[in-house]
């Protein structure tokens, strides 16, 4: 199958990318680490992530994973039906508590399901305004449209 018709939006299938920016601040890293049960100083404590080589708080890997995932989430669930099946993520370079990353999503295949639904196998990443990528997934979704 080599894309999958949406009304009025453009077709899903491979090269299909979507995107967003979202911008890291301290009280922001502070609260997800605490809700996550994360209590490393680095998310938590400015004086000693200022003696750390990163210079000061640094997000959670679960806070940038879950953005990655959320947003294929809120993205595909604006288009119909969506359920995660399968993520990973690679964790390269710390994301900074006052950092703007950019976190972008393609498609790189798409295989029919039974009940019009498809399996979406996904590429994404999160990079800084240098353009370095910070994480790096993998995604699993099976997306049915409206």
């Amino acid at each position: 199958m080599g894309e999958f018709e949406i009304a009025a939006v453009a077709p899903i299938g491979p090269g299909y990318c979507f995107s967003r920016f979202h911008t890291f601040d301290e009280e922001q890293v502070r609260a997800f680490a605490l809700a996550a049960g994360d209590e490393n100083p680095l998310h938590h404590d400015v004086e000693f992530a200022r003696g750390t080589r990163f210079g000061g708080l640094i997000a959670s890997g679960t806070h940038t994973a879950s953005l990655l995932m959320g947003l294929t989430a809120s993205h595909f669930a604006q288009k119909g039906t969506v359920l995660g099946i399968n993520f990973s993520v690679d964790l390269l370079r710390p994301v900074l508590a006052s950092e703007t990353v950019s976190i972008e999503w393609h498609v790189t295949s798409i295989a029919a399901r039974s009940r019009g639904g498809c399996v979406l196998e996904l590429q994404g990443s999160m990079k800084g305004a240098d353009d370095r990528t910070s994480v790096l997934a993998h995604g699993t979704v099976l997306f049915t449209p409206d």
